[in-house]
């Protein structure tokens, strides 16, 4: 049996990993265990500061010796402190946007827990979780009734980039703004992200969403 926590940034995340993701690895005896981080003394989610992260996980690793850990964190949004932060806003291409702060912060985790290299998995979800939902708009647009009739501004968002994960990262323009919106009644994260995560399927977010799939499949591979 492998055990991974994860560490995410809010309830939605939380309950994503719960309906979505930890159902499809039980076969393979993996079992993700979601956790919120505080971000004050007072409350849990949003933005985790670097500083944050690292006490929770030399926490987790070392009071868990047997367990893996891993981070499903939003681009859009990424404190500032995390490592070689300010040296990634000029790479255009998200991918590598992204790698470079998933291997930046795996060295920086390992080196100041001092666990084993595998035994910490970053994920920075490009650019954060609404993105997976525009996989499949016609799925997205059945989670309300009303949805289906801003089928076609959905379509429309979709069409115009590459992947879902290139839905852009302003704050106007970012993916669950656009849902926002576009849809009425409007988009709520915690109520209609993880039912409409579910409508969509983790099959189809990983044909669509590269990036999200490596993930993925790092985490399939820990039984091997």
């Amino acid at each position: 049996m492998i055990e991974v926590i994860v560490f995410t940034e809010g309830q939605t995340e939380e309950q994503f990993i719960k309906r979505v993701i930890a159902p499809s690895l039980r076969s393979q005896h993996i079992f993700l265990k979601p956790q919120t981080l505080n971000t004050s003394q007072d409350a849990k989610g949003g933005a985790i500061n670097f500083d944050r992260l690292k006490f929770n996980a030399r926490n987790t690793l070392r009071q868990k010796p047997d367990v893996f850990l891993t981070t499903f964190l939003d681009l859009y949004g990424l404190d500032t402190t995390f490592p070689d932060f300010s040296a990634v806003p000029n790479l255009i291409d998200v991918y590598i946007r992204t790698e470079r702060l998933e291997t930046a912060l795996h060295q920086a985790i390992v080196e100041y827990v001092a666990c084993r290299p595998e035994r910490f998995i970053p994920h920075i979800q490009p650019y954060e979780f609404e993105g997976l939902l525009f996989s499949d708009v016609d799925a997205l647009s059945l989670t309300e009734p009303s949805w289906k009739h801003q089928l076609s501004n959905l379509k429309a968002v979709r069409a115009a980039f590459n992947t879902p994960e290139h839905i852009n990262d302003s704050y106007e323009t970012k993916p669950s703004k656009r849902l926002e919106y576009i849809l009425q009644p409007s988009y709520k994260k915690t109520r209609h992200g993880p039912l409409a995560a579910e409508k969509i399927t983790l099959s189809t977010m990983e044909q669509e969403c590269l990036h999200f799939r490596g993930w993925m499949t790092k985490l399939r591979t820990l039984i091997a």
